[in-house]
Parts: structure tokens; C-alpha cells; sequence
């Protein structure tokens, strides 16, 4: 009798991006982006200098979501905190907020294939989904990434299009740690052409994000 082989781990799966047909209504949307953008601007630089630095996009990203979080100081009652109320006690930065910060520092960078292989990373670690969302920030990437490859203009679809409020549209989000910001830098890296990766890029937000955590952590103790 055969056994059926067991399945791989989390880790090893998420580096599996498949460029395949997607979604219809997700490339429609993203080439509506594209005519949007264009009636701003003919063209436009890949990624403009941010003012921002990392650290500062993702403190500016956690106020922006407003959202209530947990803040394991409060003990056992464990009670929400509105951060942007306070903006005194410090709360894990998910996954969900390091991908939209991206925003602030590589907005203006058009996707490529190695910015949709850090996303999908990041949102498989953040829902436990391997399987890629169909209209899911992933799934957008991947599409975003193909429509670019093929476009010969100079007319991209940009992370800012696909990031743009990335922590509401995760349908689960939890506290990035140095293990999500190993993977999401390792799909970055081995999907870039260069083996590199980008700096202020999804990468380098996930990798922040968790630097900080750690030192929320450290603090805290």
C-alpha cells in the first residue's frame, strides 16, 4: 500500500512561486491602475529618495492603521490599547503593517518578480495559508509582476498599487518575528536576478519590522 508523502513545511512552500494564469479581474484592476497613474505623470522615476527611514515608515504605518492591539504589559487582562491614542506603549508591528510601510519608502518601485516572492512569504506566514489567495496581496503581486515583465512601456504597476493599506486586506495578520523576516528576506533575494535584495523594499520593511520587535521585547523585560 502507498503512503501518501507528507507535506512540506510552511518554509519550504512559501518559496514556491508559480507564474501561471491569474485572476482576470485582478490584472484588470492593476492595468486600470496603470491608466490611472499614467494621467498623473508620463513618466516616472523607480523608486524616488524616501524621507522617511525604515523605522520611522513603519511608526507612521502603526498610527495610520489606528487599529486596537495587545499590549502584553497591561498583565493578565490582557486589554486592547488604541496606539495611536497613546502613543506611549510600544506593540508589535505585524506583517500586515511592514508590507504597507513599504509604501512610504519604495512606493514608486514597479513589482518584480522578487517583490512577489517576498509578499507571497510574507502572507503565507501571516495567514498559515500556502496555498496563494485568489485576490489576495499575493496574488496581486504575482500578477502585477507578469503584466510588468511584459509591459514595454515605462508605465509599471508600483508596490504603492499593490501595498496600499496591505494590514486591512490580510484576512489574518499577527507580530512579525526574526523567523518571518529570514524567510521573506530569503524569497526576496533568490528571486532577484542580482541575488540581492531592495533597499527600503519588502524585504528590508520585514526585517525592521522585527529588529524592532526584538527590541520592544528586550525592553519590556
Amino acid at each position: 500500500m502507498s503512503q501518501e508523502q507528507p507535506q512540506r513545511p510552511c518554509e519550504d512552500q512559501e518559496e514556491l512561486i508559480k507564474y501561471g494564469d491569474v485572476s482576470s479581474i485582478v490584472q484588470d484592476n492593476l492595468v486600470q491602475k496603470i491608466d490611472a497613474s499614467s494621467n498623473e505623470s508620463e513618466t516616472r522615476p523607480l523608486a524616488p529618495p524616501s524621507a522617511l527611514t525604515m523605522g520611522e515608515a513603519l511608526q507612521a504605518t502603526v498610527l495610520k492603521t489606528g487599529k486596537k492591539v495587545v499590549n502584553q504589559n497591561d498583565g493578565a487582562n490582557n486589554q486592547p490599547i488604541d496606539v495611536s491614542a497613546t502613543g506611549q506603549k510600544h506593540s508589535p508591528i505585524t506583517i500586515g503593517e511592514a508590507l504597507q510601510a513599504t509604501v512610504l519608502t519604495a512606493g514608486q518601485k514597479a513589482v518584480d518578480r522578487s517583490d512577489a516572492a517576498a509578499i507571497q512569504a510574507a502572507e503565507v506566514r501571516a495567514t498559515g495559508q500556502t496555498n496563494i489567495m485568489p485576490g489576495g496581496l499575493a496574488a496581486t503581486a504575482q500578477s502585477a509582476a507578469q503584466i510588468n515583465a511584459r509591459s514595454t512601456t515605462s508605465k509599471k504597476i508600483t508596490l504603492a498599487d499593490v501595498l496600499s493599506d496591505a494590514a486591512s486586506k490580510l484576512p489574518k495578520d499577527r507580530p512579525v518575528t526574526r523567523q518571518d523576516a529570514e524567510g521573506v528576506l530569503g524569497a526576496e533575494f533568490r528571486n532577484n536576478p542580482n541575488i540581492s535584495t531592495y533597499p527600503g523594499g519588502v524585504a528590508a520593511s520585514v526585517v525592521e519590522a522585527a529588529r524592532m520587535n526584538q527590541s520592544f521585547e528586550q525592553h519590556k523585560n
